[in-house]
C-alpha cells in the first residue's frame, strides 16, 4: 500500500520541484494546468507510491522529448490520401459528450485492419489523437464546465470480430503500451458493445489477469448498449452504431457526419486542419518532414506481454476447436 493519497501528493509535488528545463516544459503541455490532479493521474497508476510515479513521470517526459511529442501537432500525414486510408483502417472518432463533459470516443475494435500502411502512422495518428484530446478537447470543455475535466469516455465496439485480430496483436499492444506509460488514467471507462461469441471466450480469460482499477473501468454491455448508454449522455452523442438496437458499425455510412470515423466527419476535419496550420506556422522555422513520424515504441509491461500471449492462445483454441 501506498501513502495516503494527501501525502502522497504532497511528496509527489516535492519531487516534481526539482524538475529543470526541458523537462519542466514538456511537463506544463502534459499537466495543461491541472498539476495535482496529473500527478493523481500517475499515482494511481502506481498505487500511490509517490517514488514509483514520479520515475513512471520522468520517464514519460523523457520519452517525450526524445520523441519529439510536443511537435507531433504540427506533423500532418500526408498527402490526404494516405490520411484517410489510415483513418479508414483505423476507425476512431470523437462522436459526442457525455452530460458531465467527458468527450466520448467510439473505437471500432473488430473492423479496424491497420492495412493501409505502415505502423509509423498508425502510432503517429494514435498520438496525435491522444495529444490533441489533451491539449485542445479537454482545455477547451474544462472551460466551459467550470472544473477540470482531464478523462474521456470510450466506446469500443466488436462488431466483426474475427480470428484475424490476431495479426493486429502486436499494434495493438504497442498502442496499449504507448497509453499505459504516458497517458495513464485518461480514460474514466470503457463500455463494450456488439460483443460477439469470440469476445466473450477471449474476456472469460483475460479478466482475471487484469488490475482491480482496470475491471472495474470496463463494462461489456448487451447489445449496441444504447439504453446504458442513454443513461449518461444524450442520444446526440451516441456512436453511430449504438444509435438503434441491431445496428452495426461500419466504415462508411450515407451520412458522413453520423459516422465519426471518417475524415470527412466535423472531428477528424477540425483536428487535421489543426494539425496542418500548426505545421504551417512551423514552416517558417523548419520544412516538412515527409514521411512517418517514428517514435520509439516502449518495452510492454510484462502484464501486458500476459494478456496478449493469453488473448492470441485463447484464440488459437478458439479456432481450432472450430476447425477453422
Amino acid at each position: 500500500m501506498g501513502l495516503p493519497s494527501h501525502d502522497a501528493i504532497n511528496h509527489f509535488h516535492a519531487l516534481m520541484q526539482q524538475l529543470d528545463e526541458p523537462l519542466r516544459t514538456t511537463f506544463q503541455n502534459v499537466h495543461q494546468g491541472n498539476v495535482n490532479e496529473t500527478l493523481m493521474r500517475f499515482l494511481k497508476a502506481r498505487d500511490w507510491d509517490p517514488s514509483k510515479a514520479h520515475k513512471m513521470l520522468l520517464d514519460c517526459l523523457n520519452w517525450r522529448l526524445q520523441n519529439e511529442i510536443d511537435n507531433i501537432l504540427s506533423k500532418p500525414i500526408v498527402p490526404a490520401d494516405l490520411y484517410r486510408a489510415v483513418r479508414d483502417s483505423q476507425l476512431i472518432g470523437l462522436s459526442g459528450y457525455s452530460r458531465e463533459g467527458l468527450p466520448v470516443f467510439a473505437i471500432g475494435v473488430g473492423l479496424s485492419t491497420f492495412d493501409k500502411a505502415s505502423v509509423h502512422y498508425y502510432v503517429q495518428s494514435h498520438i496525435q489523437i491522444n495529444e490533441y484530446r489533451d491539449r485542445v478537447i479537454l482545455p477547451s470543455v474544462s472551460k466551459k464546465h467550470g472544473r477540470p475535466i482531464i478523462t474521456c469516455i470510450k466506446v469500443l465496439d466488436m462488431t466483426g470480430l474475427k480470428l484475424s485480430a490476431l495479426n493486429q496483436i502486436k499494434l495493438l499492444t504497442i498502442i496499449a503500451s504507448i497509453d499505459d506509460l504516458n497517458y495513464p488514467e485518461k480514460t474514466n471507462t470503457y463500455y463494450v458493445v456488439n460483443a460477439p461469441y469470440i469476445f466473450s471466450a477471449c474476456w472469460k480469460v483475460v479478466k482475471p489477469l487484469l488490475q482491480e482499477r482496470t475491471r472495474r473501468k470496463l463494462q461489456v454491455l448487451p447489445g449496441c448498449g444504447r439504453d446504458e448508454l442513454l443513461s449518461i449522455m444524450d442520444y446526440s452523442s451516441l456512436p453511430h452504431f449504438c444509435k438503434k438496437e441491431g445496428s452495426r458499425s461500419s466504415r462508411h455510412l450515407e451520412n458522413g457526419s453520423e459516422n465519426c470515423y471518417t475524415l470527412d466527419h466535423p472531428f477528424h476535419q477540425q483536428l487535421y486542419n489543426y494539425i496542418k496550420e500548426q505545421a504551417r506556422l512551423r514552416e517558417a522555422v523548419e520544412p516538412i518532414r515527409q514521411g512517418s513520424f517514428h517514435v520509439d515504441f516502449p518495452e510492454p509491461p510484462d502484464k501486458e506481454v500476459e494478456i496478449a500471449q493469453t488473448i492470441e492462445s485463447e484464440l488459437h483454441n478458439f479456432e481450432n476447436s472450430n476447425g477453422v
